[in-house]
């Protein structure tokens, strides 16, 4: 019998049990619109929301439940925080100027291609060979008229944990507003906005073992921000049009889980990575991909110097993996090219991602799997040819 192991849990979490169960009830008891407070149902729902936007401002250190819009992910909160800082502050004699980095997720890049067709200027800062982002390029790039910055927390592929207190305080001396993806980071801990200076946050719930197709915006009081759905006037007019109610409440009770579990969640995860990663090291030619010490605790991408990546997918497919991110559709990584890998260990390499569910008799399955579908024996080193590709 075929066994299946996943482990591409930055593409996507399973929902937690616990999480599910909270949701239920806004699926076959409490239906209402949460906007229509008149109604008992309505009301109900609309409690339900409002503990939940409060289960995350006190998750993220906020001042106020006010400052937490809900959406339908990561994607929508990126989007309208960029173009919804660059619509509150563009002027027509004077356009606006944003820094980000090469090795955004497509949800921020591709937002600002759109408004590079809008005539708004965008710097793209480059990162290391560890995937980090270069501080003195980032003070360098600044302009009289730099409006926003916005520099993910963690990266998608790679895993590299971002300087993000440095990049706010950065920001906030420069009088600049700063904004963070922290969809991939939001399951470390606490983020504490104003230790880190954010200004925009943009989280999912589905990276965090909750349900597909909710996320938020986190927007500081003070932040100019104009609505992208103004719909029926929903949160303030900035994200109009009927609340997902079982989501946020899906949403709250995956935060809340966190909250109590992150830091043995972590230590696991690693433990069962580093153990992954000592097995193949052993038995295969691999080469990791960024740095293991500012990275995600789940998060392991490597260059296989015996196989294309598309090839080991297809000769693994018991194992869910990735090949550069979810949204990427199979392109070769943009990340690693930023990071300077050359295009053939770029083709080699698989990112692996381990989760809340993931065993350690998986991780030795996989182990074992690997090598024997590989072809490659045990302790077999060909120097000549791995200098060749990593040259």
């Amino acid at each position: 019998m075929e066994r299946f192991v996943y482990l591409d849990n930055q593409g996507s979490t399973r929902i937690d049990p616990r999480v599910l169960t909270a949701m239920l009830p806004y699926f076959t008891d409490h239906y209402g619109n949460p906007s229509n407070i008149l109604s008992r149902y309505g009301r109900i729902a609309h409690e339900a929301i409002d503990r939940a936007r409060q289960t995350l401002a006190d998750y993220l250190g906020a001042d106020s439940q006010n400052e937490i819009v809900f959406t339908s992910g990561a994607t929508e909160a990126n989007d309208l925080a960029v173009n919804g800082v660059i619509d509150a502050l563009a002027d027509a004699s004077r356009l606006p100027h944003i820094i980000t980095s090469r090795i955004e997720h497509a949800g921020i890049l591709n937002t600002c291609k759109g408004l590079e067709r809008r005539g708004i200027a965008v710097s793209y800062i480059g990162v290391d060979e560890q995937g980090l982002v270069s501080l003195p390029e980032l003070r360098g790039a600044i302009r009289e008229e730099t409006v926003l910055i916005s520099i993910m927390a963690a990266n998608n592929e790679v895993g590299s944990i971002q300087p993000i207190a440095e990049i706010g305080e950065i920001a906030r001396n420069a009088g600049i507003l700063f904004h963070t993806d922290a969809a991939q980071y939001l399951s470390l801990g606490k983020l504490e906005v104003n230790r880190l200076h954010a200004d925009l946050v943009s989280l999912s719930a589905h990276k965090i073992y909750g349900p597909k197709g909710i996320g938020a915006l986190y927007i500081r009081q003070s932040v100019p921000l104009k609505g992208r759905i103004p719909g029926g006037m929903q949160q303030r007019g900035l994200r109009g049009g009927t609340l997902n109610t079982p989501g946020i409440a899906g949403f709250a009770e995956a935060v809340r889980l966190l909250a109590r579990e992150h830091e043995e969640d972590a230590r696991r995860i690693r433990a069962l990575r580093d153990r992954l990663l000592s097995n193949l090291q052993r038995d295969l030619r691999i080469r990791v991909n960024g740095t293991l010490e500012r990275r995600l605790p789940g998060n392991l991408n490597l260059a296989f110097l015996d196989t294309t990546a598309v090839a080991l997918i297809a000769l693994v497919p018991e194992i869910a993996v990735s090949v550069g991110s979810a949204c990427s559709n199979a392109e070769p990584s943009h990340v690693l090219k930023a990071m300077g890998l050359p295009g053939d260990l770029v083709e080699r390499s698989v990112r692996f991602s381990l989760g809340r569910f993931t065993t350690e008799a998986e991780i030795d399955y996989v182990s074992a799997l690997l090598p024997q579908r590989l072809g490659r024996p045990p302790h077999a080193h060909d120097t000549a040819q791995e200098k060749k590709i990593t040259e």
